[in-house]
């Protein structure tokens, strides 16, 4: 807080000796109809009235008067003489009011887990000294919900010179391989859990997270992650999730070997692959895919390019 001390301008000394009235007799002077009191003259109102009665005459005299007046605003506006004195007269006012003690000298910001500090700051836009009845607090918390990891933001202010700034960022949810575009060329994408792409910047440090492949898996995927984790030996053998034809899944498996879930009940069909894995040790033979969409039996691919099926319940 700036503490200013103001000089305060010294009174003169000298005062205005004011005329004592003269006693005599008033003499009341006489008032035409339609004058002032005061000068003896006609009043405002009658002294316009043939004025205004000639433009009352001549609508396009009146006219022409108006339009030339809106055109001289227009010029004004135009040139920047009425923004330059409207610039002056508020600079002037944050000054004074920033002098007064009410210049913005903390900016407290929470929530910015990933999002730099330095970055928060310039899309503020707020500087040091500024009065704080002149932030824009509407138009920084806009400016702060485009940031890429930005859910949320609060920003107020707390007299008399602080501004606190609440963030809440999004969660990573998984990694998305984008469809290919005109050029044929993809993308890996950071996107939350209920689809939304957070960023496509700097995704490699969250190679961790689950890896979805296809249109509109990341708005579907939720559900078919958190049913695979609950199975131990499906879960550690998944690297990927992919969308087929925006109707079913495949599992991708980490040796490459792709599992075929059905459009519906595929819930039904991870206990039936987790049996696979740990009882049958299906993963250990030369299968290069694995069909779970009929109700009665598997169906394998094999490296040699042999299909095979199993009845459900005798697979050994």
């Amino acid at each position: 807080m700036r503490s200013v001390n103001l000089e305060r301008k010294s009174r003169g000394s000298a005062r205005v000796a004011r005329a004592a009235p003269t006693r005599g007799k008033r003499e009341r002077a006489s008032v035409q109809p339609g004058a002032s009191r005061r000068d003896g003259g006609p009043s405002l109102i009658f002294r316009l009235m043939p004025r205004l009665a000639l433009f009352a005459s001549r609508p396009m005299m009146a006219l022409c008067a108006v339009l030339g007046v809106l055109v001289l605003l227009a010029a004004l506006f135009a040139s920047g003489v009425i923004g330059r004195s409207v610039r002056a007269v508020n600079n002037a006012i944050d000054t004074t009011v920033a002098n007064a003690g009410f210049g913005i000298s903390e900016i407290h910001i929470t929530g910015n887990r990933r999002t730099p500090y330095k970055q928060i700051l310039e899309v503020l836009g707020m500087q040091p000294g500024q009065s704080i009845f002149s932030a824009d607090l509407f138009a920084a918390r806009n400016r702060l919900a485009h940031l890429d990891w930005i859910s949320s933001a609060e920003v107020h202010r707390r007299y008399p010179d602080a501004i606190f700034v609440t963030l809440v960022e999004k969660r990573p949810f998984a990694l998305w391989q984008t469809p290919p575009d005109a050029q044929g060329q993809t993308a890996i994408a950071l996107v939350e859990r209920n689809g939304s792409v957070i960023t496509t910047n700097d995704v490699e440090k969250f190679r961790r997270l689950p890896k979805l492949v296809g249109e509109g898996a990341p708005q579907t995927a939720a559900d078919l992650v958190d049913a695979v984790k609950a199975h131990r030996a499906v879960s550690a053998r998944t690297a990927a999730y992919a969308r087929v034809s925006q109707r079913r899944w495949n599992l991708i498996l980490d040796d490459g070997v792709i599992v075929k879930l059905p459009e519906t009940d595929w819930q039904k069909q991870l206990p039936a692959l987790e049996h696979l894995i740990v009882d049958s040790g299906i993963l250990e033979r030369d299968v290069t895919e694995i069909d779970l969409r009929s109700p009665s039996h598997y169906f394998f691919m094999l490296k040699n390019g042999e299909k095979k099926d199993v009845e459900r319940g005798k697979e050994t």
